[in-house]
């Protein structure tokens, strides 16, 4: 009878210490971590444009941080071509957006433009940081200044109509091309800054209509 009660009282006790340590273990995992890809310098016209994201012809792009799971923001191209805008409008989290349709809304000066989703799914998590202070978007528009995170049930579909890899370069070099022949005082601006684009493309452009460039650029 001793025997009986010592092992009952060992397996209470191995079971309790099992429950606490597997809380404690639990605790400290954090409940989301996401995996990004190095992001490694590469430039077109003078457009940071890194090889380890996915990128829409609306100039936004993603990349698959796990399983049904994207992180989406706005590509360099499209920062510095918004530039100095004074509030950004993101979906709420629980919101379906559709690959190709609007997604959010940039605001400046009054005057409004909007950029449309590279993927199609529920909005997961949106950047508070990016929402509290707009200018992380040109300053980092790869990192700080990303926007959303989502779920993405269909993801052979979504990834089949981003631009194919080995298009990306000339696709960016088109874009810049074409903004530059549109407002010829846009190349100036990059060369004034090595190479670089400027933090607010358009601003060096008196008179430039920025919801209509914007648009035709954001493919809205």
């Amino acid at each position: 009878m001793t025997v009986l009660l010592v092992l009952i009282t060992f397996l209470v006790l191995a079971v309790f210490d099992y429950v606490l340590n597997r809380g404690k273990v639990q605790a400290k995992q954090p409940a989301f971590a996401p995996v990004r890809p190095a992001l490694e310098p590469a430039y077109v016209e003078g457009f940071l444009v890194p090889e380890a994201v996915r990128y829409h012809p609306g100039h936004t792009w993603l990349t698959r941080e796990r399983q049904h799971l994207a992180r989406v923001g706005a590509d360099e191209f499209a920062a510095k071509l918004a530039g100095n805008i004074e509030k950004i409008e993101l979906p709420k989290p629980g919101q379906w957006i559709r690959q190709g349709q609007t997604a959010w809304k940039l605001y400046r000066n009054g005057e409004r433009t909007s950029m449309i989703s590279p993927i199609e799914g529920e909005v997961v998590e949106v950047n508070p940081e990016v929402e509290n202070d707009p200018s992380l978007l040109r300053r980092d528009p790869y990192g700080k200044g990303w926007l959303m995170t989502v779920h993405v049930p269909d993801e052979e579909s979504t990834w089949r109509n981003l631009l194919p890899v080995n298009l990306v370069k000339g696709w960016m070099k088109d874009a810049a091309t074409r903004l530059y022949a549109r407002q010829p005082a846009l190349a100036g601006a990059v060369a004034a800054d090595g190479g670089r684009p400027v933090d607010d493309l358009l601003a060096a452009v008196p008179g430039a209509e920025w919801p209509k460039i914007t648009a035709e650029f954001f493919l809205t």
